[in-house]
C-alpha cells in the first residue's frame, strides 16, 4: 500500500470515528418530556412546557421556558426560593426554551454543587412592579 492510499484509509477511519462519536453524543443528549419532568421532581419542582394558555395567562412574548406548577418542600428548589407560577428561562447561563433544554440542563446542574436558576416570576403580593426576572442560587444539599 503506498503512502497516499494509507493516508486516505486513515483519514476515512478518522472521519468515521468522528461521525460515530457525534452521533453517540447526540443520542445521549436526547431528552424526553417524561425524563425532564422526573429530573425536575428530583430537583424539587413539578414543571411543564409553556404552552399558549400559559403564555397568555403570564403575558409572555413567546411560549418558551418551563413553567413551575409546584415546589416540593425541603428540596433544593424550595431552599433556593423558586416560586410556583414562575417560568424557568436559564440554568447555569444555559437558555431554557423547552422541556428538553430543561432536562439536559438540570441533569448536568444536579451533578454540581452550586447552580444558578434564572426565572421570570410573579412579584410578591402588593409589589407594584408585578413580574420580574430573578436569579436563584442553589447551593449544595446538606444532610
Amino acid at each position: 500500500m503506498n503512502g497516499g492510499m494509507l493516508g486516505g484509509v486513515l483519514l476515512g477511519l478518522f472521519l468515521f470515528a468522528a461521525v460515530s462519536a457525534t452521533q453517540a453524543e447526540t443520542q445521549s443528549d436526547e431528552m424526553t418530556e417524561e425524563e425532564a419532568s422526573r429530573l425536575g421532581e428530583e430537583f424539587g419542582i413539578v414543571v411543564g412546557a409553556v404552552d399558549e394558555a400559559i403564555q397568555k395567562e403570564l403575558n409572555l412574548e413567546r411560549p418558551q421556558g418551563v413553567a413551575v406548577f409546584e415546589v416540593i418542600g425541603n428540596s433544593r428548589a424550595d431552599y433556593a426560593g423558586i416560586k410556583v407560577r414562575s417560568v424557568i428561562k436559564e440554568i447555569n447561563k444555559q437558555e431554557i426554551r423547552n422541556m428538553a433544554d430543561f432536562g439536559r440542563a438540570i441533569k448536568k446542574a444536579m451533578k454540581e454543587c452550586n447552580v444558578t436558576v434564572g426565572t421570570y416570576e410573579p412579584a410578591d403580593p402588593g409589589d407594584p412592579v408585578g413580574w420580574g426576572v430573578n436569579f436563584h442560587f442553589v447551593g449544595c444539599k446538606r444532610d
